[in-house]
């Protein structure tokens, strides 16, 4: 029986790490980022859904994102990858999936891309996409989410609270033999005499033996060794494209953190990018030599610790929102549920 209501993990008198949270402990603390969902959770079998995280309000694709990539261990699918770490910049929203809607998703992100206005000219596109595979709730050959639907957590993007739990990408995922799903948080970082702002959000999909604030999550818990993970970060720092690659590795540090086993079958992914109109790459900067001003390497530790507190918080967020979900398991056919976390049993820590 599931606990309610859900909350946060800070709601049950755990904090994690030293830095400040944004106002909302959320990705959408860094400015100008917005998140949508589209979940389908009908019948007895679908269990899925996407979450697309906007990096700015204006159009992507012409004002291009500086970003980096790290993976761990690539046993998955990441749409986009390849340009992301020969270019260092994103030019679509970034949407996360299921495994088998990755194609639909790149046609949803080519869509919005080609219906913007002022991309009239356009004939190619790098479409960003995560995925996990929640085919233990989901019937994931159903061929759901469709285009239309993943295009739907477009007009729903927004900036402000981020629904948590089993919802949009996190509908049907499962972490650590429990209902895992979509989980955020951020942290503030002062270097010299500027505050920045850094979030993150996660697909939580994984296993390991759960660590909760450094604690084991109770002995007769059931655990996972396999899946996938997906973590996002936003920050509002300028930072060039190298710097953001080594910001999104410490996001590893977070997941090391939740006692994650890092398996053969593990899909650990970790994207970074910056809001920053100063290092932002708008056609005019793309043609010419860039005086872009970016953080040094020497002041930048700061970020590369707060996002591993972002990364571990984000994670618990994911498990303490997510409700007990029942679903189909379309490797055995079968009816399946994957229980909430025990709130109570984090209380008790």
């Amino acid at each position: 029986m599931t606990e309610n209501p859900r909350v946060r993990l800070r709601e049950l008198g755990v904090d994690v790490g030293h830095y400040a949270t944004g106002p909302l402990n959320a990705i959408t603390d860094v400015a100008g980022v917005q998140v949508g969902h589209i979940t389908l959770l009908e019948g007895e079998k679908t269990r899925t859904g996407a979450t697309v995280i906007v990096p700015h309000a204006g159009n992507v694709f012409q004002d291009k994102a500086p970003a980096g990539i790290a993976v761990l261990n690539g046993f998955g699918k990441f749409a986009g990858s390849t340009q992301i770490v020969e270019l260092g910049e994103i030019e679509t929203p970034i949407v996360l999936t299921n495994t088998l809607a990755v194609g639909r998703a790149i046609e949803a992100l080519n869509r919005y891309t080609l219906e913007q206005t002022g991309n009239e000219k356009v004939t190619s596109i790098n479409a960003v996409v995560g995925e996990t595979n929640d085919s233990r709730l989901n019937d994931i050959r159903a061929a759901r989410p469709s285009v239309d639907e993943i295009l739907l957590a477009f007009e729903a993007a927004k900036s402000g609270m981020v629904a948590e739990g089993a919802v949009g990408a996190g509908s049907g995922t499962v972490a650590f033999g429990l209902k895992g799903g979509i989980g955020t948080s951020s942290r503030r970082v002062k270097i010299g005499k500027t505050h920045y702002t850094l979030g993150v959000l996660v697909q939580s999909n994984y296993g390991g033996h759960l660590l909760v604030a450094g604690k084991p999550y109770r002995a007769d818990a059931t655990h996972d060794k396999d899946g996938s993970i997906v973590m996002i970060v936003a920050t509002d720092a300028p930072l060039c494209s190298r710097n953001l690659k080594r910001l999104a590795e410490r996001c590893f540090g977070g997941l090391a953190r939740t006692g994650a086993a890092l398996s053969n079958g593990s899909g650990d992914y970790a994207l970074a990018f910056s809001t920053a109109e100063a290092v932002r790459r708008t056609p005019a900067r793309r043609k010419e030599i860039s005086d872009a001003i970016a953080l040094s390497n020497d002041v930048v530790s700061p970020l590369f610790e707060a996002v591993i507190e972002a990364t571990e918080e984000a994670i618990l967020n994911s498990l303490t929102m997510a409700e007990t979900v029942s679903g189909y398991n379309a490797a055995t056919g079968k009816p399946s549920t994957f229980e909430a976390i025990s709130l109570d049993a984090i209380r008790s820590l």
